[in-house]
């Protein structure tokens, strides 16, 4: 079924556009306290609506093809405290609370799980990256 453009926009509606990009959004996590972004994820109708039935952040896992709950074997929970859509409904940005850890699956110099995803950036005169934690 179709949606007319004003009533994906213009209304309080929620119709998620899942199959806009065969069956999955992009959702980035924004860790609420900082607005440190912390990962870029996707989900399912299914991960969705586990997200909003426990309020823990729950996605598709396109390499594993299955759905996983963050922190259900790390103990890294993100706990949602807001969800917002954009103007197309076909992106989301979950605002959350980190429990324990961090969110990334690659480890720092501690040995501990990066807080965020987004741990490099791009000098952009020398094309190299470098590490934002010390």
């Amino acid at each position: 079924m179709k949606i007319d453009k004003s009533e994906l926009e213009e209304t309080k509606n929620l119709h998620l556009q899942f199959d806009k990009r065969g069956g999955l959004l992009p959702v980035a996590v924004q860790e609420t306290q900082t607005g440190q972004l912390l990962m870029l994820a996707s989900v399912n109708k299914e991960a969705f609506e586990i997200t909003i039935k426990t309020r823990k952040a729950t996605f598709w896992s396109t390499s594993k093809n299955e759905i996983w709950t963050k922190g259900h074997t790390s103990g890294n929970t993100l706990l949602i405290d807001e969800i917002l859509v954009d103007c197309d409904q076909d992106a989301i940005i979950y605002k959350v609370t980190l429990e324990n850890g961090g969110v990334c699956h690659t480890y720092n110099a501690q040995g501990e799980n990066r807080k965020a995803c987004f741990y490099r950036k791009l000098n952009i005169e020398k094309n190299q990256l470098y590490f934002l934690e010390k």
